[in-house]
């Protein structure tokens, strides 16, 4: 098997560079299809205007409705296909990001996302996460190539909510245990062959700075600042865990918080809060060294991040409905299936309780 690296054709990092949104597009498209939600819209819906017309531009800002769901793509393309759109803009948060990329996949127009938040690593992936209208994953949707631009203006993401930034270390946190996983499997990674060893030093990278940043990030972003730690903070969230996960692979982490979907307690959590806890999961499920496992525990409860079930909203421990949630986590087709040796759901629901239970403050 081949190994094999992919990622986005360019990555920019600054303070208020999204009023140079139209300079950056101009290269790739004269009509833009803009999605964002009202509050997004709201926030920099002028600037981004502006910097387009003064780009020499055409646009149009379409409201996203908040679920990366079949009909959501659909209900927008119609849109942008009479618009005779030729490049789609994503500005906000995962969904809004993974719309605008499932949408430039399906009219094979150049992809430009532009997060408001650090909470995910989807900005940077060639991958898009589908749910249904209820909330509930889905599938993936994976595409050939990465976004063809990821701006990112960390003015405006340090000025986000301080859990937004927690959400997306909590989904960075995966990174490295998911790679490392998936190298010792061997399975293809998302990048379709072997990890390169550059992008298994990526994934190394990004866990090694969220140890060393992620505390100090989220103290300047609740005093909405921003600071080194933070700017550290926004690249490890987006381009090492984008990067890492895509060409390292992913494993048991994401496969659990798939699984927690189905619990209705747990609607309410970003996606980066339950990866946290399929973190911990996954490190019982291999077995993992105790010194590793408390080190992760101290940065979750440092910056805030869930270590058990009731932090995430479980009331009390629902058996049958724990097994449901790993019977989910070893669907077929599921990232557990990279991990280094066969998991079952017995070996799942064991693993979860052990996580909660070690996880209780």
């Amino acid at each position: 098997m081949d190994q094999i690296i992919i990622s986005p054709s360019k990555y920019v990092q600054g303070e208020d560079t999204i009023a140079k949104i139209g300079d950056y597009i101009k290269p790739l498209g004269q009509k833009a299809a803009i999605l964002a939600d009202s509050f997004v819209t709201g926030l920099v819906g002028d600037t981004v205007k502006k910097s387009c017309a003064d780009a020499g531009i055409e646009q149009r800002m379409e409201e996203f409705g908040g679920e990366c769901s079949r009909a959501e793509i659909d209900r927008l393309m119609e849109i942008f296909k009479a618009e005779g759109s030729d490049v789609v803009v994503g500005i906000g948060g995962g969904k809004t990001l993974d719309t605008a990329k499932a949408i430039g996949f399906y009219h094979k127009i150049p992809v430009v996302v532009v997060p408001t938040i650090a909470s995910t690593d989807a900005p940077t992936s060639a991958l898009a996460v589908i749910y249904t209208p209820e909330g509930e994953f889905s599938e993936y949707l994976l595409f050939p190539s990465n976004p063809n631009l990821v701006i990112m203006d960390t003015k405006i993401i340090a000025g986000a909510p301080v859990r937004l930034l927690v959400a997306g270390i909590g989904d960075a946190l995966s990174t490295y245990f998911e790679a490392r996983a998936n190298g010792l499997s061997g399975k293809a990674t998302m990048a379709g062959g072997l990890p390169t060893k550059a992008a298994q030093a990526l994934a190394k990278l990004c866990y090694d700075t969220l140890l060393a940043d992620g505390y100090k990030a989220k103290v300047a972003v609740e005093n909405r600042v921003s600071s080194t730690a933070v700017k550290n903070i926004i690249e490890a969230n987006t381009l090492l865990s984008g990067l890492g996960f895509e060409s390292s692979g992913l494993a048991a982490a994401h496969a659990i918080h798939n699984g927690l979907t189905k619990l209705e307690e747990c609607h309410h959590l970003y996606h980066g809060e339950k990866v946290a806890f399929g973190t911990l999961t996954q490190m019982l499920l291999e077995n993992a060294p105790m010194e590793e496992i408390q080190e992760v525990l101290t940065l979750c409860r440092s910056v805030g991040l869930p270590t058990n079930l009731f932090d995430m909203g479980v009331k009390e421990l629902d058996h049958a409905k724990l097994m449901e949630v790993a019977e989910a986590s070893c669907a077929e087709g599921e990232t557990i299936h990279n991990m280094p040796f066969p998991v079952t759901p017995e070996m799942v629901y064991a693993a979860m309780l052990s996580a909660h239970q070690i996880g209780l403050k």
